[in-house]
């Protein structure tokens, strides 16, 4: 059965005991995304166990925070997190912080559907993308987000990675 057949899908709040299977599937996402923009040597470096007790912290905040992830036959294969906006010059209250999918996953609606738990119908907030990440840029630019001309280079892994800024 392919993913786009799959009946089981569940998008659910985080809890704290899917730290560590978050911990693993991010550092799984990461390797993913930024293979291209990151030396392999310090995405070797990304421990799960690190990420996991990430998580732990994520997983315990607020109601202003909303983490959510996804699960196909019971097992996490994404997650999405949005909450107050962390940038002294925002240009929305609200912000998009992540929202990760395993490779065998995109394109199956799944996205679609961690972003929709996360975010309001028709809420304004913004998010920071990588530069080199078409994929995202055109999932964010099919939910209403543009570009505003700002960007970022930000420490990552030990290494620099430039960010963009969508806003809606």
């Amino acid at each position: 059965m392919t993913a786009e057949t799959r009946t089981d899908i569940v998008v659910r709040p985080v809890r704290d005991v899917d730290a560590e299977a978050l911990g693993r599937v991010h550092a799984t996402c990461w390797h993913e995304t930024y293979d291209h923009l990151i030396s392999k040597a310090a995405l070797e470096a990304v421990s799960p166990r690190r990420l996991a007790e990430l998580w732990t912290h994520w997983a315990a905040q607020g109601d202003d925070f909303r983490m959510h992830a996804a699960l196909v036959g019971g097992e996490i294969v994404g997650f999405v997190g949005s909450g107050p906006a962390r940038d002294d010059d925002a240009p929305r209250e609200r912000e998009l912080y992540f929202i990760y999918l395993l490779d065998a996953f995109h394109g199956t609606g799944i996205g679609q559907q961690l972003f929709d738990a996360a975010v309001e119908d028709g809420e304004g907030l913004y998010l920071w993308v990588a530069d080199d990440n078409p994929r995202a840029h055109r999932f964010y630019t099919r939910n209403g987000f543009s570009l505003d001309g700002a960007s970022q280079t930000q420490p990552f892994l030990g290494e620099e990675l430039t960010e963009v800024r969508f806003v809606r």
